[in-house]
């Protein structure tokens, strides 16, 4: 099974998916990023498929097409978001439905969307953590495929919070894509 991972910022995802020894055949990127330079210099082949916008006028069902196409092109098997930060639409989920991952940090169903730590924060939980799942149309939806608690500490910010978190994201995340290839869990 082929892997193409997606990426927009530093790439620390990526760097735990490669060093639990998972095979990446291709990573992809919506804008120049620190993930691209890390997957090139591991000798990883890349793709930018730059957005052309970040505003209202965005078009993600263009955008998700050039994508789909980008990876079919590579014949990858399987999508792997690792701090992806485009949200994908119907296009997407036409070619790879079923077959898309995501890591949030957050035991969903609680706190979707972009400021989980903050908002798990701002909530007054005791406990949060990481989720993986098969992602769905809409943001942070779609079957779990595992999850992680993480306490929250009186003292936390959401800078230790979320580091504490993402810790348990780069070992659960690829640890989950590897029962997923070696065939021990169904998507």
């Amino acid at each position: 099974m082929r892997v193409g991972v997606l990426v927009s910022g530093a790439g620390t995802i990526l760097d735990a998916i490669a060093d639990a020894g998972i095979e990446v055949a291709l990573v992809v990127a919506d804008r120049p990023c620190r993930g691209l330079e890390r997957a090139s210099a591991a000798g990883i082949p890349t793709e930018l498929v730059a957005r052309d916008r970040f505003d209202g006028a965005f078009d993600r069902d263009e955008y998700s097409t050039r994508l789909a196409e980008v990876l079919r092109g590579h014949a990858v098997d399987l999508v792997v978001m690792a701090g992806f930060g485009t949200i994908l639409t119907q296009p997407m989920h036409d070619a790879f439905g079923g077959r898309i991952l995501n890591t949030h940090p957050a035991l969903l169903p609680s706190f979707k969307g972009w400021h989980a730590v903050r908002d798990a924060l701002a909530y007054g939980v005791k406990v949060t953590g990481c989720t993986v799942h098969v992602a769905g149309l809409d943001v942070d939806t779609g079957p779990i495929l595992a999850q992680e608690a993480v306490p929250v500490l009186p003292d936390d910010t959401e800078a230790t919070l979320h580091e504490r978190i993402k810790a348990v994201e780069r070992r659960l995340y690829p640890e989950t894509i590897r029962s997923i290839l070696e065939g021990n869990r169904l998507l």
